[in-house]
């Protein structure tokens, strides 16, 4: 079953992307696999699946740990600062730095392991207050600050959760908004920056997302069904 749903939502993908004019390369589907069980992640490795989302630290090291096969893990929760030392070199991708002092922290472990991360910077465009993320306007100062500060990042674009809507359309103006963001942010030409990555959309929405620029839609419940908070 989890084979056919994200074979469904591929070949939406696909679809979408045909429609708009873009290639469907571009686009890439982010298995949302948190709190879902290893063996779900094993059965879409055997379709050649290598990017799977994780919204806690402690999961995805585990799974990283455990799976049978390398894949690409990407951090899509909300990263407490005493918990980057133990993703550092896990994460493919981190997209949710949304303060210098995480970033700050996060170049202190890179620079011990000698490596270089990277990730996006979180933009809470809608500005909700229950969620995570910069304002629009602070986006650009916080990307300069890395930038001249952490030479271990490397900003690859930007990410947002859009407000959760019946109407897929609504969020269009969302999408809409961080794509010319990282238009602008892009203009500046700034050292360690690339605006490659928009990560945004989800289960209810990713198709307007596709055709207002995402590189990345994050798709969970329509792959895997409902999740299992139960598990901690």
């Amino acid at each position: 079953m989890v084979i056919e749903n994200y074979k469904k939502i591929r070949q939406s993908i696909d679809e979408a992307c045909e429609k708009c004019g873009r290639n469907k390369e571009d686009v890439l589907l982010l298995a949302v696999s948190k709190t879902k069980p290893l063996s779900d992640i094993e059965e879409l490795i055997t379709i050649g699946v290598k990017d799977f989302g994780e919204n806690k630290v402690q999961e995805l090291v585990k799974k990283k740990e455990e799976v049978s096969t390398p894949v690409n893990f990407h951090l899509i929760g909300h990263l407490q600062t005493n918990k980057v030392k133990q993703v550092i070199g896990k994460a493919c991708l981190i997209h949710s730095v949304d303060s210098f002092h995480l970033a700050e922290k996060i170049e202190a472990e890179a620079a011990k392991e000698d490596i270089i991360v990277n990730i996006l910077i979180e933009v809470n465009v809608a500005e909700e207050e229950s969620k995570f993320g910069l304002t629009v306007d602070d986006a650009l100062p916080l990307v300069q600050e890395i930038s001249e500060k952490c030479p271990h990042i490397r900003i690859q674009g930007l990410m947002t959760i859009a407000p959760f809507v019946d109407d897929p359309e609504e969020n269009r103006p969302v999408f809409r908004r961080l794509r010319q963001l990282s238009l602008d942010i892009k203009s500046k030409k700034i050292d360690n920056v690339s605006m490659n990555v928009l990560s945004m959309g989800m289960t209810n929405d990713f198709i307007v997302a596709i055709e207002e620029g995402a590189t990345i839609v994050r798709v969970g419940t329509a792959i895997f069904g409902e999740r299992n908070y139960a598990i901690s």
